[in-house]
C-alpha cells in the first residue's frame, strides 16, 4: 500500500518536472497530469505523480493530522509497522 500525500511545489523545473516540499524534504515530483501547476500550490502525490490539487487549507488539515499521529507514536517504542520493531 501506498500512502498519497500533500506537498507544496517550490519550483517548476519544466517539461512536466516540479521541485516539491514534503516535510522539509524537497524532491522532484512529476506533475504532468494536473493542469496549470503554481508555486505555493498543494498537490496530492502518490508515487512520485501528482494526480490532484487540494485547497490549502485542506491541505494543512491533513500535514498537521500526520504529525499528530508521528508525534503520538515518537518515543512510544512502537513502531508504526511491525516489522520494524
Amino acid at each position: 500500500m501506498c500512502l498519497a500525500i500533500p506537498v507544496r511545489v517550490m519550483t517548476l523545473l519544466g517539461a512536466g518536472w516540479a521541485e516539491a516540499d514534503i516535510g522539509g524534504v524537497v524532491t522532484r515530483v512529476c506533475i504532468a497530469l494536473v493542469d496549470a501547476v503554481a508555486v505555493g500550490d498543494y498537490l496530492i502525490v502518490h508515487a512520485g505523480f501528482a494526480i490532484t490539487r487540494l485547497n490549502v487549507v485542506e491541505a494543512e488539515l491533513t500535514l498537521a493530522l500526520f504529525a499528530e499521529i508521528s508525534a503520538h507514536y515518537q518515543g512510544a517504542g512502537v513502531a508504526l509497522h511491525p516489522r520494524l520493531s
